[in-house]
């Protein structure tokens, strides 16, 4: 049983839970810690990040929070850091390094908004071609830790979100694959971290977490870690398909994923 979550949305940014909601149903699910982690500022694109000002709101309500459950559940103060978006400003606990875009003429491309906005992003700014445009993405990816400094890397493989049934593109051919998985080995042979990320699956658009069993499977032949989380968007996703998480992480050969408990970063067993 998985008892951490350290990916997780409040209405200080785009969740729709407030803090004090997402922690309750965090104890009542039994978790152990559980770690909050806002969207950082992005300047070019406030639909779903915190502003400066719900920012301290933000650090304010979990420092509140942290007394509250004192003794209960360790409570952590963690940043969803935007590649192309602004540096943190808050102190913090611990770093997701995220893309949700891809850079492209006079502005970025969202992968995740809708599968509208993507297709319609690609067609006009990749000619329809799907390959040029995760060949992009991924060679952003390459930079996320030197940018970030994240203490582990978001949805891997995010411009699959609306790939369900390959109605985009197809994931086994050579131009996904073969970038998906140079990058992949660049950034583990830095110390990069994986989460396995549940999220697009409780919010109906994916059956199966990022990244893909396939990507999974280098991550380990490549001497990557990872670690399990929901990016809980509502409080009722809180371990949302972590059971399903965790009995992948096994099958693709882990044994253990990383957890922030008394604050520090340790390896725990896989419990199936």
């Amino acid at each position: 049983m998985i008892r951490t979550n350290y990916h997780s949305h409040t209405t200080c940014c785009d969740g729709r839970n407030t803090a004090e909601e997402m922690a309750a149903a965090a104890w009542k699910a039994g978790l152990l810690a559980y770690g909050f982690s806002g969207h950082c500022y992005a300047q070019h694109n406030l639909d779903f990040c915190m502003t400066p000002e719900s920012t301290r709101q933000y650090v304010a309500d979990v420092h509140a929070l942290r007394e509250q459950y004192r003794g209960r559940m360790e409570i952590y103060l963690g940043v969803e850091a935007e590649l192309h978006g602004e540096a943190p400003t808050c102190d913090r606990d611990y770093t997701i390094g995220s893309a949700h875009e891809v850079p492209v003429d006079g502005g970025y491309l969202s992968v995740d908004h809708t599968e509208e906005i993507l297709r319609r992003g690609v067609a006009e700014h990749f000619g329809g071609d799907w390959y040029a445009m995760t060949r992009r993405y991924f060679t952003e990816m390459a930079r996320i830790l030197e940018v970030t400094g994240c203490d582990f890397i978001g949805h891997y493989d995010l411009p699959t979100k609306f790939n369900e049934g390959s109605r985009c593109f197809d994931e086994s051919d050579r131009r996904y694959r073969d970038t998906a998985l140079e990058v992949l080995e660049h950034l583990c042979h830095q110390g990069g971290v994986f989460e396995i990320n549940t999220g697009a699956m409780s919010r109906g658009y994916r059956t199966a977490p990022y990244p893909s069993e396939p990507l999974l499977r280098a991550i380990r032949a490549f001497g990557g870690a990872i670690v399990i989380s929901s990016d809980a968007h509502s409080a009722d996703a809180i371990t949302a398909y972590f059971d399903q998480a965790a009995q992948l992480a096994l099958h693709c050969g882990f044994r253990t994923h990383r957890v922030l408990l008394d604050g520090r970063w340790q390896e725990v067993a896989i419990e199936p």
